[in-house]
């Protein structure tokens, strides 16, 4: 499941991505989130022993934000012989989940990021949700042009899957991009959905079909509160996803989690 490569539009891109938000410590994670910033956001080596290791169960992307430790543990990384395509975000900010200032998210610079990321084998990129949700579409369709002009291709992320997904189509140039990541795991974690029973899961499914667009699906494991079988069990009967994203945040979860991906 999720092992092969993608091909689109003149690029390959790996099914399962390497996610970067235990690597840099997303707020998200609570209590957890300050272990993983001494574990490893301020650790690039040990980083780059996790990222070595996605590589060594078969793991060939990796999403990258313009994270100056998480840089350098891929840079560690690549120097142990495990290069990979990213899969950019550009617009990363240092924004609150909890009570997000739109505002600054769209100061970022996202032309820097998006000149670092032409600089990598980058086949996609994606406008960070933060940018995406704060609905300034105008902004938003300057920066996928933007990523257009550098070959790469060019997607949205979003955390509000159901609100933003209606939005879309009447506000933005369906043209402008072509991939779309978006929260989903089993139990609706970190999703505007309040509950994710058969009638409401077809209906978002429906919804997501609708835009046409290659889907990438990222918090799987809905930050920790799965189990790898539990959030595997639920992908195999799913088949609307093009690729899905994991976070892992040690190297021994990578092993388990990629080895027993392998299985299903």
């Amino acid at each position: 499941m999720f092992l092969e490569n993608l091909e689109f539009k003149g690029k390959s891109i790996p099914q399962t991505i390497l996610g970067y938000a235990p690597f840099i410590a997303e707020a998200y994670f609570g209590h957890r989130s300050r272990l993983y910033q001494l574990d490893l956001y301020d650790s690039p080596q040990n980083t780059a022993d996790v990222i070595i290791e996605a590589f060594n169960q078969g793991v060939r992307a990796i999403n990258l934000v313009n994270e100056p430790n998480l840089l350098k543990a891929y840079d560690i990384a690549c120097d142990n012989g495990c290069e990979m395509k990213v899969i950019g975000t550009v617009g990363k900010s240092d924004v609150d989940y909890l009570n997000p200032n739109y505002e600054v998210a769209k100061e970022v610079d996202w032309d820097e990021d998006i000149e670092l990321f032409s600089s990598y084998d980058c086949p996609l990129m994606l406008v960070d949700e933060f940018i995406v949700d704060a609905y300034d579409w105008k902004l938003t369709s300057k920066i996928l042009s933007k990523i257009n002009e550098t070959g790469s291709l060019s997607g949205l992320v979003t955390a509000f899957p159901s609100r933003t997904t209606d939005l879309l189509p009447d506000n933005l140039d369906m043209d402008l991009f072509d991939f779309y990541m978006i929260p989903l795991n089993s139990i609706s974690y970190m999703m505007d959905i309040s509950a994710f029973n058969a009638s409401q899961r077809q209906e978002f499914v429906d919804r997501i079909l609708s835009l046409n667009k290659k889907i990438i699906a990222t918090r799987i494991l809905a930050a920790g509160v799965l189990k790898p079988k539990e959030a595997f069990a639920f992908y195999k009967n799913v088949d609307y996803v093009d690729a899905i994203s994991i976070g892992v945040a040690k190297v021994e979860e990578a092993s388990e989690d990629f080895s027993l991906l392998k299985e299903y």
